[in-house]
């Protein structure tokens, strides 16, 4: 039996160092047990699913919806320009979609894969091209730096230590993708991973680069963030840093100023980041 754990505890360490990557921009390094074709098929069907959910009403044809698209394939096209330029092009096989959805939440999110929702109630906070670039960027961050892929990696290295598999390869595809279903919520309104705060510095950082290469100044990150910190101030709504997985404002503040240097090196400024979506006819939303 001790020899049969030896043996077992040798082989999962082999599988964690054979998966181990590095992300395309921060160049951190993370597990990766799993193919990110697979997370992605994956992440367009919990997509699909959200979309066409009885309580998703996606707004098409006005001013905000433009211009989450635009800023969104402005994104697009700059970050896979950027990766082509790496050599990584190819392992990023995103199909790109993005949508503004209606909802007082102030919320926006990015699926493995390029699947991004923007919720109505984010608008009044981003208020410019830039303010959404950067609300944007920080979520595409996420799908480009691949904590998706990593954090269900984690569970899946937690699950074989806890049966004793020898190996990643052992793992059935009904078991990692019940993992996927569960960090999701496959089924429910809305369901996304919570990542840690570390992931959340680290996509602030790749984002900030990411708005930087589309041509969105970098600085307006932190007018959007000092602007977050004020709205949920003024409704008395600001969490303990420690009982969240996001970090505090004035962190995340502190944090950005450090990273605008480094994004100042991929600004452009081709992109008319000035103008702003118009917020006519919203409804007064309130931070949670």
């Amino acid at each position: 039996m001790k020899k049969y754990f030896k043996y077992t505890v040798f082989a999962l360490v082999a599988a964690v160092l054979a998966g181990c990557a590095t992300s395309a921009i921060t160049g951190r390094k993370y597990l990766k047990l799993v193919d990110s074709q697979t997370i992605n098929d994956q992440a367009s069907l919990a997509y699909k699913e959200f979309l066409s959910d009885a309580n998703t009403k996606v707004i098409t044809g006005t001013a905000e919806a433009t211009a989450v698209k635009r800023v969104g394939n402005n994104i697009a096209a700059a970050t896979m320009k950027y990766l082509q330029q790496k050599g990584v092009a190819d392992q990023y096989n995103f199909n790109w979609e993005f949508n503004l959805v209606q909802s007082s939440d102030v919320n926006a999110w990015c699926m493995p894969g390029g699947k991004v929702a923007v919720y109505t109630g984010i608008l009044p906070l981003t208020g410019t091209d830039a303010g959404l670039a950067t609300v944007m960027g920080h979520e595409i961050a996420h799908a480009i730096e691949e904590h998706s892929v990593a954090q269900i990696s984690n569970q899946m290295a937690l699950q074989m230590g806890a049966q004793m598999l020898g190996a990643a390869s052992q793992m059935s595809n009904s078991q990692w993708v019940s993992i996927f279903n569960q960090a999701y919520g496959i089924g429910a309104p809305v369901g996304m991973l919570s990542f840690s705060r570390k992931d959340e510095l680290a996509a602030d950082r790749a984002g900030l680069i990411i708005m930087a290469m589309a041509g969105y100044d970098p600085n307006a990150a932190i007018t959007f963030w000092e602007r977050m910190a004020g709205a949920k101030a003024d409704n008395g709504s600001t969490p303990p840093e420690f009982l969240s997985t996001h970090p505090s404002d004035a962190r995340r503040i502190t944090e950005l100023q450090k990273y605008i240097p480094e994004a100042m090196k991929y600004y452009t400024g081709n992109t008319g980041s000035s103008s702003s979506p118009s917020t006519k006819n919203m409804k007064t939303i309130h931070i949670k």
